[in-house]
């Protein structure tokens, strides 16, 4: 199945899906070097984004948390790509720079949607704006 969306960051991922229906301030909540979410508050605390496909509301706090992705990535523990209800500036430059594929403003809310579940493989497309589901 495939969902149109709007390309953020350029590129094309496949792996395997972690979903948050919280938004992520990457500053403090995501250890750079490990790639697992430090901030206790979130639905995923704990969770390593490494390699995976990442899908959250958006992002929130500091623009040093387009650095933290850039880190991320730089480490080799950033998520394959990721996947907005809307992405804010600080994701975007983050995703952007780090060469991680984005895309946002899909048809369905796959945050709330029953068809994805954590662990389901998933491509995104950030060139042409799109995702695909098995």
């Amino acid at each position: 199945m495939k969902i149109k969306g709007r390309s953020i960051s350029k590129g094309i991922a496949k792996g395997k899906v972690l979903i948050s229906k919280q938004k992520i301030s990457f500053l403090g909540a995501v250890d750079p070097v490990t790639g697992i979410i430090v901030d206790k508050s979130l639905d995923i605390y704990g969770k390593n984004i490494t390699n995976r496909i990442l899908i959250f509301p958006g992002g929130k706090g500091s623009t040093v948390g387009s650095y933290v992705i850039y880190q991320l990535k730089k480490h080799g523990k950033g998520p394959c790509a990721m996947i907005n209800r809307r992405s804010d500036t600080i994701v975007a430059a983050g995703a952007i720079i780090a060469e991680i594929p984005v895309v946002d403003s899909l048809e369905i809310d796959l945050i709330e949607a029953e068809q994805i579940k954590d662990d389901m493989e998933v491509l995104v497309n950030g060139t042409e704006g799109y995702i695909e589901l098995p």
